[in-house]
């Protein structure tokens, strides 16, 4: 089987996605990648000039991810205005941005299946264009759940954008988001609850995690519980305020340990520890509580590690899955914008004394593990790849040149 995938120059959504890749490969499939350059080289491991000591996986070019760097984004944007940016001017240009070098790449690939990420529009466009079983990478639950729900202009105002996107690239409208063949939700149904369509979702689980290269000191860990505080990996400068207050909370909690990742490296010194990265799931296995954004790769970490949450959303998908993690009783929030140090002081407080948020997490990273990851995945993948005999894979040294 020969599997294209395409992604946006996103960590959170192409992160799930290196295991399954791996996986396919470990399984005896012909996998291709495809997306924007130079972030689909940096993100996926591979590059467009293999080591001639390395199995060569071909890589496509799909425009370029400079004027897509999510740092570029306002930071200030919530709401319907961040869902209005999201859109209308990131998502929608991505896609047409995207779309040529997508069409080339399945033209001269010739895949069995295209999967394709939930935000990665043109990974759908190429498919129905071309007539390829196509799956959805659904990285996050979050527009499983229906977000819109009640807000009928605006998800007519989001299919309507994407019908004006499919009449561009010559396919039929259709919401582009929603594979019919084989949505994969690298989530269960026991944190994002049931689909809010009739849709083909099939629950995954979180995937394995690729060990991490970040050196950290593990002799300053001192015993006491560890309370990590991390935004992930695209909040640096947004996130200057809200990790002051947690810087401010932790010194003032001498019961507990404090470790901030902060990325700018503008936090003082002090009591609490500070770094700008850590290997965040090694130090998740000896982690307390875990304050954090809501990212979904960061809560799935969190939750296979049986750690409960205090989660600030910022943006994006984080408010809805940080609502599932309160709902599913793992965590508790706060106001990304408006939480003081007591509030965080607070919240940690009552995460880390309450038994329940801890048998919660426990139970949920329990069934993000039983679901089988990357090698489900590869499973439901062969079931929708038609019947194909032979093929060779072309040759992937500096594709796209």
């Amino acid at each position: 089987m020969r599997v294209l995938l395409v992604v946006p120059p996103l960590t959170g959504h192409v992160t799930p996605l290196r295991a399954v890749a791996v996986s396919l490969t470990a399984a005896g499939h012909t996998i291709a990648w495809c997306g924007p350059q130079p972030a689909l080289s940096k993100l996926t491991g591979v590059s467009l000039f293999p080591s001639p000591h390395s199995a060569p996986i071909p890589v496509f070019p799909a425009g370029s991810s400079d004027p897509f760097d999510v740092e570029q984004r306002p930071s200030e944007l919530r709401g319907f205005a961040a869902l209005r940016f999201l859109w209308q001017s990131y998502l929608i240009p991505l896609a047409d941005s995207m779309a040529p070098g997508v069409r080339a790449a399945v033209e001269r690939f010739a895949p069995d299946v295209i999967l394709t990420d939930q935000q990665a529009l043109a990974g759908a466009l190429a498919a129905k264009a071309l007539g390829v079983p196509w799956a959805t990478s659904a990285t996050t639950p979050s527009e499983l759940t229906d977000p819109l729900r009640g807000l009928p202009k605006v998800a007519d105002w989001v299919l309507q954008l994407q019908h004006d996107l499919c009449d561009r690239h010559g396919v039929a409208p259709s919401d582009l988001r929603f594979s019919p063949h084989l949505i994969l939700a690298f989530t269960t149904r026991e944190l994002s609850g049931p689909p809010a369509a009739d849709l083909p979702v099939r629950y995954v689980g979180a995937t394995t995690s690729a060990a991490s290269t970040v050196d950290f000191d593990g002799r300053l860990l001192d015993g006491r519980p560890l309370v990590i505080v991390t935004l992930g990996t695209s909040n640096a400068q947004a996130g200057i305020r809200f990790l002051s207050e947690c810087n401010d909370a932790l010194a003032a909690m001498p019961a507990v340990q404090g470790l901030i990742v902060d990325p700018t490296g503008l936090l003082p010194g002090g009591p609490v520890l500070t770094a700008e990265r850590i290997p965040q799931v090694d130090l998740l296995a000896r982690t307390s509580v875990l304050v954090c954004h809501g990212g979904h790769n960061t809560v799935c970490e969190s939750l296979s590690a049986g750690v409960p949450m205090v989660l600030a959303p910022i943006r994006d998908d984080q408010s809805a899955v940080a609502q599932c993690v309160v709902a599913a009783g793992a965590g508790v929030r706060l106001r990304f914008d408006r939480a003081l140090a007591e509030h965080v002081r607070q919240a940690v407080d009552t995460v880390l004394h309450t038994p329940g948020y801890t048998a919660a997490a426990t139970r949920l990273g329990h069934a993000l593990a039983s679901a089988g990851g990357a090698e489900a995945a590869v499973r439901l993948l062969e079931s929708l790849a038609p019947a194909t005999e032979g093929g060779q894979p072309c040759p992937p040294t500096q594709i796209g040149i």
